[in-house]
């Protein structure tokens, strides 16, 4: 009837509310504080972009100005650059210039951003892989910053600077990569399906 619909509504937007209501008050600082890093940089121009927080060790995606998730992630062990053979993270502007891995399935190894046809093992702990395994799905990312992330012996995409999954699940909110993003490889098959080419990437 049309009294039940109206009862089933106003109960959804009671659940709503009262969700908004026991929202941890650090996670809405947390995400202003991120809100804040990204309007500055960008002077409030852009509808959707990938923040990573280097500081945070966590990825966010943004869009219209909203957090609509957020992930934990890795980036560079040896810190923030962006030289060739350097292996450290670049800063800047960046924007998802291909998608890899469609038809892999999780945890699915990759070399040469082609699948092996092995499934990696994952390691929930501290221990290292011996082959720095890239899993899942990789997006690659570009420069779009000349002098920064883009040009001779600073290129990101020629550095081939990726977002991926690993099998070093375990060591993710600690920089531990030897420059790329890293994921756990279900956050990044969920972020892949969410995203398209040409998306931005802010790292800072």
């Amino acid at each position: 009837t049309e009294k039940s619909k109206k009862t089933t509504c106003n109960m959804e937007i009671i659940k709503k509310i009262s969700l908004l209501l026991f929202l941890p008050l650090s996670l809405i600082a947390q995400n202003d504080d991120v809100l804040d890093d990204v309007n500055k940089y960008l002077k409030n121009q852009n509808t959707e972009i990938i923040f990573v927080s280097i500081k945070k060790q966590k990825l966010f995606h943004i869009v219209n100005k909203q957090v609509l998730s957020n992930y934990i992630i890795s980036t560079s062990k040896y810190g923030i650059g962006n030289k060739n053979g350097s292996n450290k993270t670049p800063t800047g502007l960046h924007q998802i210039k291909q998608k890899i891995g469609d038809k892999v399935p999780i945890n699915g190894r990759m070399i040469g951003r082609v699948f092996t046809g092995e499934i990696a093992e994952i390691y929930n702990d501290n221990r290292v892989s011996k082959t720095d395994d890239i899993t899942s799905r990789i997006l690659w990312l570009d420069g779009l910053e000349i002098g920064v992330n883009k040009g001779a012996n600073i290129d990101s995409f020629n550095r081939y600077i990726y977002i991926h999954g690993t099998s070093e699940e375990g060591r993710l909110g600690e920089p531990s990569s030897n420059g790329c993003i890293r994921m756990k490889n279900k956050d990044i098959i969920d972020l892949y399906k969410k995203i398209e080419v040409g998306t931005l990437v802010l790292i800072l």
